[in-house]
């Protein structure tokens, strides 16, 4: 019995060894005589059960086919000439079965890439992009095109993709070459062009777009805001591609032509800077750009200034005068040490002396000024005092002087532990230890270039006799009397205050404080007269 099946279909790779399926691949019949591959022009090999297959073939097949173990038809290096249908021939008892199958040959093209590429292209018009080919390919290759990986689809227009194919007649391979002619826009400038075949890419191309300029804008290039004394660069920018190469600038009102860059440089600003600026295409002064622009400026004068002298007691005048664009802040030291407002000097003192310093800023600008103030005055003694030591062997003499340039200090009696205070805001003191043998009248003088000052401190021994006794306890009567004399004293005054019904300061009536006051002067005397008397 004859059998004929319908023919499958398969597919190998070119070049590669192909395996051709015996009904496909079914597992051989238990009763199989014999198996033959063979093809339209001939034979090509049987094999009889339980031998090995014999090649019949003598034409181009004869070192190129085999048969497997399981009867599938083995061709090696496969090429085009091997598209054809190949048929298995199987003898099993009575039964003859013939499977046909057809062989197909694929090869993937050997690459991609992009050629006679345009030097630019121009907004608006239709420009031959370039031309794409791939070669040895079966079946011919179908090309795409695609802008930033997206495909580009023909419209007839703007896009217009024309295709060839070629075949090669030794192989029978083909090559395909596909033309994309293209209308750019704008916003092609950065964009990147492929093409495909399968998926095989060429290597990205990107091309310089052209297209006039529409617009200009002048830009100021500055670190912060414009200052006086700055450098100030102007930029003129194009929206065309290629861009303007020469440009005109407006420079209060004078125009400077500028070849081969788009930016001009004013050095050196001043406040008569401030004023509106222009750039515009040297052969088109109808498309230009202007912006007014503002230079910051800070003026300053401060009075006085240098090395101030000063007497004490005097007034000094000071004047800050300032002008500027904008608002300023104004800040005080005085030897480093932040002030909380401006200074003022109505009447000065020994501690104005010092090193004062203003800063005025406006934004980056910074303005300063100085001035060290000196002032100076005859010394003058504000307090002598005098104390027993803690031992009682000694008295401890102070005198506290003020005055400028720093005062001598210099006692009337010698003696120890002499002891300087640090020279602060025009004030010393002085302190000296002595052991008096005798009653003294101790002088202490403070002296500088402008003059002296003198107090005297009476000073009694640290020891005493009998007689010293007598005069002790003479010494405290006379005191306990002045003391009763002061209490009397004061309740006169109490009385004569309390009639007057006010306690009130500046009043102008008969017995006035003003009386009071020398009353109690006197009083204070008379005391200090009494420490002195009857000091131990």
């Amino acid at each position: 019995v004859f059998i004929s099946v319908g023919m499958d279909t398969v597919i190998g790779l070119y070049g590669e060894t192909i395996e051709v399926p015996c009904n496909n691949g079914a597992p051989k019949p238990k009763d199989l005589f014999m198996t033959k591959w063979k093809y339209d022009d001939g034979d090509l090999l049987t094999q009889l059960k339980d031998q090995d297959a014999s090649v019949i073939a003598t034409d181009k097949y004869k070192d190129r086919v085999s048969m497997a173990e399981n009867s599938s038809l083995l061709i090696a290096a496969a090429t085009l000439k091997d598209e054809k249908t190949f048929t298995c021939m199987v003898v099993a008892g009575a039964d003859i079965s013939e499977y046909p199958v057809k062989l197909l040959i694929h090869k993937a093209p050997t690459g991609v890439e992009i050629t006679a590429l345009a030097t630019e292209l121009e907004i608006g018009k239709p420009t031959q992009l370039g031309q794409c080919r791939t070669s040895d390919a079966n079946p011919a290759a179908s090309i795409t095109w695609f802008k930033n990986k997206k495909p580009l689809v023909a419209d007839g227009k703007g896009i217009i993709i024309s295709s060839n194919v070629k075949v090669d007649e030794a192989t029978g391979l083909t090559t395909t070459s596909s033309t994309l002619q293209y209308t750019a826009e704008k916003g092609d400038t950065a964009a990147l062009f492929t093409c495909g075949a399968l998926n095989t890419l060429s290597s990205p191309v990107s091309f310089t777009v052209t297209y006039p300029t529409e617009r200009i804008s002048l830009h100021v290039i500055s670190k912060g805001p414009l200052m006086e004394g700055a450098n100030m660069t102007l930029k003129c920018k194009a929206d065309g591609n290629p861009p303007p190469t020469s440009f005109n600038f407006h420079i209060l009102g004078k125009v400077v032509k500028v070849e081969n860059s788009d930016s001009y440089t004013v050095t050196d600003v001043t406040r008569e800077s401030t004023g509106e600026y222009k750039c515009s295409i040297i052969d088109n002064a109808k498309m230009e750009d202007s912006k007014n622009i503002t230079i910051n400026y800070l003026d300053m004068s401060l009075s006085p200034s240098g090395k101030v002298m000063k007497s004490f007691g005097e007034g000094l005048a000071l004047t800050l005068q300032t002008h500027a664009s904008g608002e300023l802040k104004v800040s005080w030291t005085k030897d480093n040490g932040k002030l909380d407002s401006s200074p003022k000097f109505d009447k000065l003192t020994y501690s104005d002396s010092g090193k004062y310093e203003v800063v005025v800023t406006m934004g980056a600008l910074i303005k300063k000024d100085s001035f060290e103030l000196v002032v100076e005055g005859v010394p003058v003694i504000r307090r002598v005092a005098k104390r027993r030591s803690e031992d009682g062997q000694h008295k401890v003499l102070t005198c506290e002087a003020e005055g400028s340039p720093k005062p001598t200090v210099a006692w009337s009696v010698n003696g120890t532990s002499a002891d300087e205070s640090p020279y602060v805001n025009g004030k010393i003191t002085h302190k000296l230890t002595i052991v008096p043998t005798v009653n003294l009248t101790v002088v202490c003088t403070v002296s500088n270039e402008h003059g002296q000052d003198t107090r005297t401190i009476n000073v009694s021994t640290c020891k005493y006799n009998e007689g010293d006794t007598t005069k002790l306890v003479v010494g405290v009567i006379v005191g306990l009397l002045l003391a009763t004399v002061v209490v009397g004293l004061a309740y006169w005054l109490y009385m004569k205050k309390s009639k007057q019904g006010s306690w009130k300061t500046g009043e102008k009536e008969d017995g006035s404080t003003e009386e009071s006051k020398k009353l109690e002067e006197k009083i204070e005397e008379k005391l200090e007269e009494n420490s002195q008397k009857v000091e131990v």
